[in-house]
Parts: structure tokens; sequence; C-alpha cells
């Protein structure tokens, strides 16, 4: 029998803020379905998805029932690895990495029983919980990519929410769903933090570079280049390496799609060199707008965990720019779970887009898809989304110098490909910056990602 009504899916009467988190992001934000929620007794553990036509999803709690009170924020609540794995009908790659329970799947005439506990895994990834309880960090107190469990179980280069999204469509597919998903579809979004406007300042500068060319490098031939460049920099025969403002609006437009480029407001030694009121900026940023791109903020290096800095270098930027900002990234990558979201969301700021390591691109919260952020420690859903990044340029420099365009444009068209596979935004980032001689097949790699998208 066809049916076009609401879903009802009833959840156990415990941890309710994560469990309703979690099926608002399934049902909601990801398939957009008509659901309700209904709370069970408490010795009902199990998550049970009917629908109209009476047929049951039972999806089996692995994690949240066995927890003797609300708490989960402990090493010990953490997946066991390595990681059960599954293959079925219902999933869309083989080899399912299963984050909490196990492979069972049970199909009887007007139910199926699953084992895979996809919201609890789901919820492991887009919370990042792991990062609270995982206290590895790297010198600038950052959670890298190597002490995660994607990384640690290889699937960092798979959207693992994503896959559970599908798997758990296509199981109410099988029972009789009538319901139409909302539809999705892949968008390159391209990115730009602003760190620096220009390399050289002073011909100080240019000498003190150039030492380093000839004394560490034995390269005299590019100490001599830098030297005749500048001349013609000041002459205003050619542009700074790094002013490529125009250019990247010019890649973003052939496509028809805009760049994001995010300005910092704080003049540090970790932050900025440049002065968000000098000409320069100001000129930039009108550029910008006239062309219908889009601005947003780089909060410096110590405001990931500190909202009277970040607040402070939002109202100057905004001040300076005369708009107000609504999306960005932190300066360095540095992120503090949950502290550096809600600072976002009481900052009044719609788009975060951090969420990336800078040792190893991929899929920090298991998906591309903008998502509704959730503080672990108060237990609420944000108005703040997260826009994970799956890849900056200086991933494929982190502690190496990889110098052939091939592996780079392979790791690039992995991402790529998975976005394109379940229909998610893929959000990239190119300094304005990185497009320099030290870096001469950055310019080649990203003309061929813009006009083949791959």
């Amino acid at each position: 029998m066809e049916y076009t009504g609401i879903v009802m899916v009833k959840i156990p009467n415990s941890f309710l803020p994560e469990r309703k988190y979690i099926i608002s992001i399934f049902f909601d934000e990801l398939l957009g379905l008509d659901y309700e929620i209904e709370f069970k007794e408490c010795d009902e553990k199990d998550y049970r998805i009917i629908l109209e036509n009476k047929k049951e999803l039972i999806i089996k709690d692995s994690f949240f029932s066995k927890l003797r009170d609300d708490k989960y924020l402990s090493k010990e609540n953490l997946p066991l690895h390595p990681l059960q794995r599954a293959n079925n009908q219902f999933i869309m790659d083989d080899d399912l990495p299963i984050i909490y329970g196990n492979e069972n799947i049970k199909i009887a005439k007007d139910t199926i029983t699953c084992g895979i506990d996809v919201f609890a895994g789901s919820f492991f990834m887009l919370s990042r919980w792991e990062e609270y309880v995982n206290k590895t960090r790297d010198e600038h107190n950052r959670f890298p990519a190597v002490a995660s469990l994607a990384y640690e179980n290889n699937f960092l280069d798979r959207p693992i929410v994503n896959e559970y999204v599908e798997m758990l469509w296509n199981m109410l597919k099988f029972l009789g769903m009538n319901q139409k998903r909302q539809k999705r579809k892949f968008e390159l979004l391209l990115t730009h933090d602003v760190d620096r406007l220009y390399q050289w300042h002073s011909w100080r500068q240019v000498f003190r570079v150039m030492a380093g060319d000839i004394l560490k490098r034995r390269n005299f031939n590019l100490a001599v280049s830098r030297k005749n460049d500048y001349t013609k920099i000041n002459r205003e025969e050619i542009k700074d390496p790094f002013d490529t403002f125009d250019w990247l609006m010019s890649q973003s437009e052939s496509i028809g799609t805009k760049s994001h480029f995010y300005f910092m407001s704080d003049n540090t030694t970790n932050d900025s060199r440049y002065k968000i009121d000098e000409t320069k900026a100001i000129e930039l940023m009108k550029d910008i707008k006239k062309r219908g791109h889009i601005i947003g903020f780089h909060p410096g290096y110590s405001t990931y965990n500190n909202f009277k800095q970040w607040k402070r270098e939002k109202d100057l930027l905004e001040k300076t720019f005369n708009m107000q900002m609504k999306e960005g990234r932190q300066h360095y990558m540095r992120f503090e779970v949950p502290n550096t979201w809600q600072i976002w969301d009481d900052g009044n700021m719609e788009v975060d887009s951090t969420c990336n390591y800078t040792d190893k691109e991929g899929f920090r919260c298991g998906t591309g898809n903008e998502f509704s952020a959730f503080n672990i420690l108060t237990r609420k859903k944000l108005n703040l989304k997260e826009r994970p990044l799956l890849y900056m340029d200086t991933n494929s420099l982190y502690g190496k110098k990889i110098s052939d365009q091939t592996v780079i444009e392979t790791n690039i068209k992995k991402l790529l490909d998975k976005s394109k596979k379940y229909s998610m935004k893929a959000t990239i980032l190119f300094h304005n910056s990185i497009f320099e001689k030290d870096t001469p097949n950055y310019k080649k790699i990203y003309e061929r990602i813009i006009q083949t998208k791959y």
C-alpha cells in the first residue's frame, strides 16, 4: 500500500538532546522527510521507525542504551578498533565501517532489524566529541587527523555519515517508503583565506628572502628572479605574487560560481600582515562586492577559544567594511570542541568552515554537507551551521614538499568524486598567496579543478 504520511520515529527516553539532534540531522537536514518523534518507555532500548503502512525499521541502539547515566564524554566510550565492516544490499560502498553496533541485519515480512547504530556513529562524527576526550594535540593545540578514529581505520576519505544516511534511506524504501527525499546536487565551493595581501613590503624583505634562496636553497637564479620581480612590481609592470584576487574571481566566474574571501582584521605576528583599513584592503573589498563575490571573517590565531578577542576582531572588520559578516573560518584551522562553535553561534554567525585537518585532507565530520552544530557540554543544537572543509592547499605541503602535480590532483579528485556520488557540497581552500614561485604547480592544479570540476 502506498502512502504519503508522516514517519513516526520512536526513541528511548534517555539522552533526549543527543537523540533528537541526530534524528533531526537525518530526517530533516539531510533527507528532508516529514516525521514525528515519540518517546518510548525506559525499558525499550532501540530506535523504531514506523511507516504509515505499519512496517518498521528497528535500529539497534549500541551506544546510548549501554551508558548508565547521561554522561558519555570519556575515553572509555570511544569506539573499539579496528572497526568491524559490513556488506549488505542497502549500502552504496563496500566494506562499510561500523563505528557502533555490528553487521547483523534481519529482514522479515514487515520489519528490518539493523545492527549498525547509524545514529550513534553519525553523532560521533558530527559532534566531534572524539576530540574532546582525546587530548592529543599538535604544536598549535589542534587535534590532528592521525589521532582520529577515521584515519586510524582508513575512512577519512569517505563521507561515512552520508553512507549511513543512504543505508537508512534504502531500508526505508525497501519497506515501502513513499515520501520523496529532498534533492541535492554536487556543488564546488571555492574559498580563499586572505592571510596576506602581498608578498613584498620592502627591499629589506626581498634581500632577506634572496639570502635564503642562495644560502639555504642554493638557488641563485630564484634569488635573481625575486629581485627582478620586485623591481617590476614597483614600476607597476607586474602584480605582486599574492595579488591573485582578480584571477581567482575570473576563474570562479568562468564556471558561474562565486569565490568566498575571508579577511582578517588583527595585524599581529601570527595573523595578517596587512591593516584592514589600508587603501589596498578597502579597494579590494569594493571590487569583490562589485563583482558579486562573498566576503567573510577569518578570526586570528588566539580567537578560537577567546570570545572577547574574536568579537573585537569581527566588530572591527564589520565597521571597516560596513557590512555584516555571516560566514568564515578560523586562522591556522585552530578549533576546540565545543567552544569554537559556541563562540561563532554567540557571535551571530551563520556558517563556520573550519573543520578540516591540517595534516590530512578528508571528511573530518564524516560529510561535506552543511549541518547544524551541537554543543556537547550544554547539550544544545546551535543555530550555527558547519560547512566542512574537505581540502586546503597546504594539506599537500604538511611536513613535506610535494611537487608532483599528479599526486595532489589525485587526492583532490578522490574527495570530489565522493562529493559527486553523494550530491554534496565540496568546499576547498586555496589561499591567494599559494600561487607563487615556491609552489609552481598550484596554478595549473587550480585551473584544472575549475575547468573540469573533475
